[in-house]
C-alpha cells in the first residue's frame, strides 16, 4: 500500500472534512501566484483543528515507513514565492476553517482561512482596522498573511503582520495543538522546565537565541522590512525580558507547524486621508527626498516608475473599467496633467504617492503645506489631490499596472522571481539604476512599483517560459540582483517571503553559520521534516529551476 492510499484509508474514520485527489484539485493546488508548478498527491479540506491534528499525527507516525510523506497548509494561493506548493499532502483551510471567533475594537480572534475582505468590514464597523494588509487584500487570508508576514502600503507607519499577533494556536509535529503567546522570563523558565515536547521545544529555541545573540544581532537585516529566513533575532527581547515564539512562527511559511487560530491586534481608523503626489524627473535625489518626508509622519510613501505611468495612459480605457469610473470624460480630465507631461517629454522617472491621515482635513492640509514648503527647493512638480476620485487614479496605477501589462502582452506570463527586494532608503538613488541595468541587459519587459518609504520595490517581468533563454535569465538575473541588493545591506525579500523561489539564495544572504541555526530551528520544531519541506531550509536552485511552469 502506498502512502496516499494508506492516508485515505486512515481518513475514512474520524476525518470530517473533504478528501480530493481529482485532476482538477491537484492542478489547482499545484499552482499559486508564483512562476512555479509542483503537483501534489492529494488535497484535504479539514473542517476544524481536530482534522488537522489527525492528519499531522498520521504523517508523524508514518514518516519512517513513507519518507516521501509531508504536509503543507494552503490558504488563498496568492503567494508569489511557491510557499504553499508541495509534492505530497496539501491541507486547504479556505473551505471550512474560516470565520471570526470573536471581535472587539482592540482585537479579533480568527480562523486561519478567514479572508481579509471578510474581516475588514467587521473591524470598520467598530472603527478599527488591521493595517498590514497587502495590495491583494481582496484575495488573501489571515493565515496566509501570518505565514508570509505580510505587509503593504501602510507598513511604513504600522509595521508588518508580526507586530499585530497577540497569540496563536498551532499544531506541532506530534499532532497536538498548543497556545503560543509572549512570555515573561519567569513564564519561560516554567515552560523550559516541562518534561514534554513543548518544554523541549522552548529549551532548544532558548538555547539557540541566547547562545548566539551576537551572531543573530549581526544577521538581522538592516532594513525596515524583512521576510527572509527565520526571525530568530526577534524571539528574545532582552530589554523587556520577553520571549515571544509567535515572532518566529509568523513568516515561517508553515514550515514549523500549522496555525489553527490567531488573535490579532487592531488599530483605530483615521477618519480623513489625503494624497500628496511628487513627480521626480530623476532618481538622484530620491533618498534625500524620502528622508525629508519621513519626519512629517506619512501613512505611506508609495511609488511607480515612468514605464508604469506610460502603460496606464496607453491603456486608459481599461484603467477606467478597473476603477469603475462612472464618467470617462471626467477620468480623462483627471489624467490630463500626466498626459501633458508625456506629450511634452516631461514624464517623471518616478511618481511618489505620499499619503497622510488624521482627524481633520484641515490638519492634514496644514501638514501637506509644511511638507511642500520643506521640499520646494528640489524644484519637482507636486500637487495635493483634490478629492477621493483624484487620489484613486494614482492608486489604480500603482495597484493595477501589472494586470494591464499582463493583459496586453500576449505569449508571455507573470514571472515573479526578483520581485521583492529592499535596500536602505538612502541607497535607492544609487541602487535602482544599477538594478534596472541588470534587467535591461536581459531585455526583460517589466514594471517597477514599490514602497519607497521603506526602500522596497516589486519587479515582476512578463516572460515567455517556452523560451530557454528566459530560464537562463531567471538563473543569472537572480544571482546578479541579489548580489547587488546585499552589497547595499538589503534583504532579498521584504514581504513575499522565501518559498521555493528564494530559499536557494538564503545562504548568500546569511552565510553558513546562520543557516546552520535556521536548520537547528527547523529540527527543533520538526525533526522528521513533515511540514512544508524545501522552504527556509533544504531548498535548492536545481529544484526551483526544474519546477518553473512552462504554461
Amino acid at each position: 500500500m502506498d502512502s496516499i492510499t494508506a492516508l485515505k484509508e486512515f481518513l475514512k474514520t474520524g476525518f470530517k472534512g473533504d478528501v480530493d485527489d481529482s485532476d482538477v484539485a491537484l492542478s489547482k493546488a499545484g499552482r499559486d501566484a508564483s512562476l512555479l508548478e509542483v503537483r501534489p498527491k492529494i488535497v484535504l479540506f479539514p473542517k476544524d483543528a481536530d482534522d488537522i491534528k489527525a492528519v499531522v499525527r498520521f504523517v508523524h507516525e508514518n514518516k519512517v515507513r513513507y519518507p516521501e510523506l509531508s504536509v503543507t497548509v494552503r490558504a488563498a494561493g496568492t503567494c508569489m514565492s511557491g510557499g504553499p506548493l508541495n509534492e505530497s499532502v496539501i491541507v486547504d483551510i479556505t473551505r471550512y476553517m474560516r470565520g471570526i471567533v470573536s471581535i472587539s475594537k482592540e482585537r479579533a480572534t480568527v480562523l486561519p482561512g478567514t479572508f481579509y475582505r471578510d474581516l475588514e468590514p467587521e473591524t470598520l464597523k467598530l472603527g478599527s482596522i488591521l493595517p498590514c494588509y497587502t495590495a491583494s487584500k481582496n484575495l488573501n487570508t489571515l493565515g496566509g498573511m501570518i505565514g508570509n508576514n505580510s505587509a503593504g502600503e501602510k507598513t511604513l507607519r504600522y509595521g508588518k503582520m508580526e507586530n499585530f499577533i497577540e497569540s496563536l494556536k498551532i499544531v506541532l509535529e506530534d499532532g497536538n495543538e498548543y497556545a503560543v503567546r509572549p512570555l515573561s522570563k519567569t513564564e519561560l523558565d516554567a515552560k523550559v522546565a516541562k518534561k514534554d515536547l513543548e518544554g523541549a521545544l522552548y529549551r532548544k529555541i532558548w538555547d539557540i537565541v541566547s547562545e548566539n545573540a551576537g551572531l543573530l544581532a549581526k544577521a538581522k537585516p538592516n532594513v525596515s522590512k524583512n521576510s527572509a529566513g527565520y526571525y530568530l533575532w526577534n524571539v528574545w527581547d532582552a530589554e523587556k525580558q520577553v520571549f515571544d515564539l509567535t515572532r518566529l512562527i509568523v513568516g515561517s511559511q508553515g514550515t514549523l507547524g500549522i496555525v489553527t487560530e490567531a488573535t490579532i491586534r487592531l488599530v483605530p481608523v483615521e477618519p480623513v486621508s489625503k494624497l500628496f503626489v511628487i513627480f521626480m524627473p530623476s532618481l538622484s535625489r530620491l533618498g534625500d527626498l524620502v528622508n525629508d518626508i519621513l519626519p512629517f509622519s506619512p501613512e505611506s510613501i508609495e511609488s511607480y516608475d515612468d514605464s508604469t505611468m506610460k502603460l496606464a495612459l496607453k491603456f486608459l480605457p481599461d484603467m477606467a473599467r478597473t476603477m469603475h469610473a462612472k464618467n470617462f470624460l471626467k477620468l480623462m480630465w483627471n489624467f490630463w496633467p500626466e498626459a501633458l507631461m508625456a506629450l511634452t517629454g516631461g514624464m517623471p522617472k518616478l511618481v511618489l504617492l505620499v499619503e497622510f491621515s488624521g482627524q481633520t482635513a484641515a490638519a492634514i492640509h496644514e501638514t501637506v503645506k509644511r511638507l511642500e514648503e520643506k521640499i520646494r527647493h528640489y524644484g519637482f512638480k507636486m500637487r495635493e489631490a483634490r478629492d477621493v476620485d483624484d487620489s484613486e487614479k494614482y492608486w489604480a496605477v500603482r495597484r493595477e499596472s501589472f494586470n494591464l501589462l499582463r493583459k496586453h502582452v500576449h505569449g508571455a506570463r507573470t514571472a515573479p522571481f526578483v520581485d521583492d527586494v529592499i535596500v536602505p532608503p538612502d541607497a535607492m538613488p544609487d541602487f535602482l539604476p544599477k538594478m534596472r541595468a541588470i534587467l535591461d541587459e536581459y531585455k526583460l519587459l517589466y514594471t517597477i512599483a514599490g514602497h519607497a518609504g521603506n526602500g522596497n520595490f516589486h519587479i515582476i517581468p512578463l516572460m515567455d517560459m517556452h523560451d530557454a533563454r528566459n530560464l537562463k535569465a531567471i538563473d543569472e538575473v537572480s544571482d546578479k540582483v541579489y548580489d547587488l541588493v546585499l552589497s547595499y545591506g538589503g534583504s532579498i525579500t521584504a514581504e513575499h517571503n522565501d518559498g521555493i523561489i528564494r530559499t536557494p539564495y538564503l545562504a548568500k544572504m546569511f552565510g553558513p553559520e546562520v543557516m546552520a541555526l535556521f536548520q537547528k530551528t527547523k529540527d527543533a520544531f520538526d525533526p522528521r521534516g513533515i511540514f512544508n519541506p524545501g522552504k527556509k531550509v533544504g531548498g535548492t536552485k536545481a529544484y526551483m529551476m526544474s519546477h518553473i511552469s512552462r504554461a
